[in-house]
């Protein structure tokens, strides 16, 4: 086996292409691993872990594109192929005959009844062409993250006093009049009206409720930033109001992590101005001092923000609180069980998630319910921040799409490979109970994410029980039966790969909290 680097000095591709052209490496005869990826630091760290890392491309600098290849036999003559695969990829997309405008003014023009813009490009340009699109009286989800703080309080005002959504930057999901934005689900039309300042948030909760019936009128994504001190709540505040003005909202469900305390505050003043069932689910921040209006019922996680705002809609179902506790007990019997597995070294819980706000909820059910301390990359606290977001310790929580993770490369949604390459190589440690992983369907996600992470599922406990050991695979899916990739196929086949499926994100770590406590 030979290892060859390829660099080609700044040249940018979009990201899915790159997962395609890798993809495709991987294919040919004699390749056993191919990465192309542009040349960061935290892509050269990965290249390094995965063995792809030549002198090359370790002196590549983050503008270059970098095509690393581990084969026997030319590894020149799959190079090659490789910048045939890139050429064909940027000359191939669309057709020939396909008409794509270049500019957001051509665009408006051969689409006039257009209303929303979209804006995924790097970040550095986004701010420009969200000013193009709002003067154009659109409304804008701004997926682009990297942009700065100041454009992005110009952006939402400018939004805001002329009647338009600025969702964003960051803005992972939405669904605006039933149509589903970036990575969203297929939910049905209904009564609950959503806004969140949490991609997966918004996600997860708007599945619970499908789950249980209910649909949603508006699910408004504002970006992870927005009820900070500094942006002040502009699309939050915005989103809710017209909530609380919509004649078809009955229900209204807001979802954010911890927001800055005086953010809280005008929110529950905004909330207490309707007398609307609110539903509110801060999560992991401290409740106790913001002072609820009689219609608001404040949750802890995004199960019971679901399953409340369901209730409240009319789903005939229990009170949350007892469900949970009747699912906890269930749980605690099945942990048992699989506890008898472990052997006495195994005592470390490892989260590898593709939502952030999943991450988020497992670290404050890990600290709040089980006094786990757990480190991460997006930790609850500055004081668990991993040392390096390579290489976990005892018990940890990654949230593979964390920026560091996410520049030159797709989203995990998109691309399962980085977890995989992770999760393989956190089944190799003899002192790890338990993997935790989130499957997030719908539209914009992997095609069948299920399928890939079962297979690395069978590897890594084949080479665990080559070894005497068995691992504990837990997972939940955040998805629906409408959703391209089906919740209920998509959960088979974690099962028939050995992997227990609970019913939400908060039961799954509940489970693999049970297995270390």
């Amino acid at each position: 086996m030979s290892i060859k680097s390829l660099i080609k000095p700044s040249e940018y591709h979009d990201s899915v292409t790159l997962m395609l052209v890798a993809r495709e490496l991987t294919k040919l005869p004699g390749v056993k691993d191919a990465a192309v990826v542009m040349g960061t630091e935290s892509n050269k760290a990965i290249l390094e872990q995965s063995g792809l890392l030549t002198a090359e491309a370790k002196a590549s600098s983050p503008n270059d594109l970098v095509i690393s290849v581990n084969a026997e036999g030319d590894v020149d003559a799959v190079l090659e192929e490789a910048n045939k695969l890139l050429a064909k990829k940027n000359t191939s997309e669309g057709g020939a005959a396909e008409f794509r405008p270049k500019t957001v003014r051509s665009a408006v023009k051969e689409m006039p009844e257009a209303n929303m813009a979209i804006i995924s490009i790097a970040g550095r340009y986004a701010a420009d062409e969200a000013w193009e699109c709002l003067r154009r009286g659109l409304h804008v989800l701004l997926f682009s993250d990297n942009v700065s703080i100041e454009d992005e309080v110009a952006l939402k005002k400018y939004a805001s006093e002329h009647g338009l959504l600025l969702m964003g930057p960051g803005a992972g999901t939405a669904i605006i009049n039933g149509v589903a934005l970036a990575f969203a689900n297929v939910i049905p039309s209904g009564p609950v009206g959503i806004v969140s300042a949490a991609g997966t948030g918004l996600q997860e909760t708007s599945t619970l409720l499908a789950k249980n019936g209910i649909g949603i009128t508006q699910g408004i994504g504002t970006g992870g930033r927005d009820l900070k001190k500094e942006v002040g709540g502009i699309m939050f505040l915005d989103g809710l109001k017209a909530l609380q003005e919509d004649p078809a909202t009955k229900v209204v469900l807001l979802v954010s992590k911890p927001p800055a305390p005086e953010m809280a505050r005008k929110v529950m003043e905004q909330v207490a101005k309707s007398s609307k069932p609110t539903v509110v689910c801060l999560l992991g921040g401290d409740t106790r001092s913001v002072e609820a209006p009689k219609n608001v019922h404040v949750v802890n996680t995004l199960e019971e923000a679901g399953l409340l705002a369901a209730r409240l809609a009319g789903a005939n179902l229990p009170e949350p609180k007892e469900l949970i506790a009747k699912e906890t007990a269930e749980i605690k019997t099945l942990a048992s069980t699989l506890k008898s597995k472990l052997k006495p070294e195994q005592k470390y819980l490892r989260g590898l998630f593709s939502g952030g706000t999943l991450c988020y909820e497992a670290q404050v059910i890990w600290r709040d319910e089980f006094e786990i301390e757990v480190t991460s990359n997006a930790p609850l606290d500055k004081k668990y921040q991993m040392k390096d977001s390579l290489k976990s310790e005892k018990n940890c929580c990654v949230d593979l799409g964390e920026e560091e993770f996410t520049v030159g490369r797709p989203h995990p949604m998109i691309d399962n490979d980085l977890r995989v390459r992770r999760l393989l190589a956190e089944g190799k440690d003899p002192s790890v109970a338990v993997i935790l992983l989130d499957v997030v369907i719908g539209y914009g996600a992997h095609p069948d994410p299920a399928a890939e992470l079962g297979d690395a599922v069978r590897k890594a406990q084949a080479a665990a029980q080559a070894e005497g050991r068995e691992i504990i695979f837990v997972a939940s899916v955040t998805g629906t039966e409408g959703d391209p990739q089906n919740l209920t196929r998509t959960t088979q086949t974690l099962k028939s790969a050995g992997v227990h499926v609970c019913n939400s994100n908060a039961a799954a770590s509940r489970l693999a909290a049970l297995l270390v406590a």
